[in-house]
């Protein structure tokens, strides 16, 4: 990998988050390319990754072993045939990034015969925690499925779907994830602010919680429901506050959520829509055990 030829048409944020991962983890930068149209961004990739960079997407494309199409979907069917000729002649492995677009039209934008990968990488990909899964056409080579996945590993964790069609799935789940985690936490900060803490105090314990929650789950070998379990002692808030939960049935308003997001391909307003009044419902619920038990316990001799 360090001494692949990569170029990357468009210079936007993912393209940028790639560049950086892949130069901190030893590539060379004087073997990444990118084509990008804004002359301050192409200045910006310059000065801080010591790349080339250029204007025009085929002189760029030329250069690379691998084309990274980094493009907005709405503007990859005119990219992809610009490029059709140079990728037919050079047989580089071509890797989307582009949300949505399937692989059988990028390949007959591209003149009908390429190694084509599909990735869907989420937004975390930005601090270097994304989740990108891959999906590799059948002409796409044991070792060029081994540098894309090099590639995309720079930005964080990477799995390979069997079928095309499950990137659909994998946009819902990890891809509009983010969102979903982020409207939790929004909920949770407003409802601790409700409950009387102050709004910097609510944003740090639930910025911080939902770290703590990650990385426990990250690093131990149980999955999510063995964790909670083990966190939540019996007749403690915790169990209070899940009991809502279940009460409330936040399983099958989350499906539905996904249900939305797979067929929109958009994150859905779904999910917003009772979640607050059960996450109030469910803090109120423990904070109420708390204070059931303050006064049980602190009534004892």
């Amino acid at each position: 990998m360090k001494d692949t030829s990569i170029a990357f048409i468009g210079g936007g944020n993912m393209a940028r988050s790639l560049i950086g991962g892949l130069i901190a983890s030893g590539s060379d930068p004087t073997h990444l390319w990118v084509a990008e149209p804004d002359a301050g961004h192409r200045e910006l990739l310059r000065g801080r990754f010591g790349v080339h960079t250029g204007a025009d997407n085929r002189d760029i494309a030329v250069q690379g072993q691998v084309v990274v199409l980094a493009v907005k979907p709405q503007v990859l069917r005119p990219v992809a045939k610009e490029l059709a000729d140079i990728i037919s002649a050079r047989q580089p492995l071509v890797i989307s990034i582009a949300a949505g677009v399937r692989e059988p039209d990028i390949r007959r934008w591209l003149g009908g015969a390429a190694a084509i990968v599909r990735a869907m990488p989420n937004t975390p990909a930005l601090v270097g925690s994304g989740a990108t899964a891959l999906f590799a056409n059948d002409q796409v080579s044991a070792s060029q499925r081994q540098t894309a996945e090099s590639i995309l590993r720079a930005v964080g964790l990477v799995v390979w779907v069997a079928a095309e069609g499950l990137l659909d799935a994998v946009t819902a789940l990890s891809g509009s994830g983010p969102a979903y985690f982020f409207l939790l936490m929004e909920t949770l900060e407003k409802i601790g602010v409700r409950l009387g803490l102050e709004p910097e105090i609510a944003r740090l314990l639930t910025i911080q919680t939902a770290f703590g929650a990650a990385k426990m789950a990250l690093e131990s070998p149980d999955n999510a429901a063995a964790l909670r379990a083990r966190v939540t002692s019996p007749g403690g808030t915790t169990e209070r506050a899940i009991s809502v939960f279940q009460d409330e049935q936040l399983d099958v308003l989350i499906a539905k959520s996904l249900s939305a997001s797979l067929a929109i391909l958009e994150t859905p307003a779904l999910l917003a829509d009772g979640l607050d009044d059960l996450v109030a419902k469910a803090l109120e619920a423990a904070r109420h055990r708390s204070v059931e038990l303050g006064d049980l316990l602190g009534g004892q001799p």
